[in-house]
């Protein structure tokens, strides 16, 4: 699953993998056992950098992964040998594609926001910000996948019964 966040690429990953039988594995989450901390503190602390460095490690770990469900975080295909990984281990990117207001909406209803995510512009996470980084993040996103799924008004459930038809 890749996409931005908010997007559903947990969410629907999890379901997906029961679905299919399959083990989960959520980049992000393996990003946070490996340091040791949030997502946000590694950027407070360390910069986007040594996270990029580290998700680059974990998405190079997760290429290797077979029957599972991945997701990727929203913006690991910035670095092209991450979807070079994934896809060269014979993996199918999804792209799980939505609107900006609502993954705003999203991002503001999940409690664990403002802890474990952080800002990634001088914007300051609103919809504004989304959209910038969805108008430099689709095309990557184009180029990777494999197929393309709009998600803005699906529940996690349809979404599931659409990835399995995609696959």
């Amino acid at each position: 699953m890749i996409g931005y966040r908010g997007s559903g690429k947990t969410t629907i990953g999890r379901r997906l993998a029961d679905k299919l039988w399959q083990k989960f594995f959520d980049t992000d989450e393996a990003i946070v056992a490996k340091a040791g901390k949030s997502i946000a503190e590694i950027f407070e602390q360390d910069g986007e950098a040594a996270f990029r460095e580290i998700e680059a490690e974990v998405i190079k770990e997760a290429s290797a992964l077979v029957d599972h469900v991945i997701a990727i975080g929203g913006g690991a295909l910035g670095r092209a040998e991450n979807p070079n990984a994934l896809k060269g281990a014979g993996h199918k990117l999804i792209y799980l594609k939505c609107e900006a207001k609502t993954l705003h909406a999203r991002i503001c209803a999940d409690p664990r926001t403002a802890a474990t995510r952080p800002n990634l512009t001088s914007l300051g996470g609103g919809v504004a910000e989304i959209s910038k980084l969805l108008t430099e993040r689709e095309p990557i996103y184009r180029e990777a996948m494999h197929a393309e799924l709009e998600v803005t008004n699906l529940t996690p459930d349809e979404a599931v019964v659409h990835i399995v038809r995609l696959l």
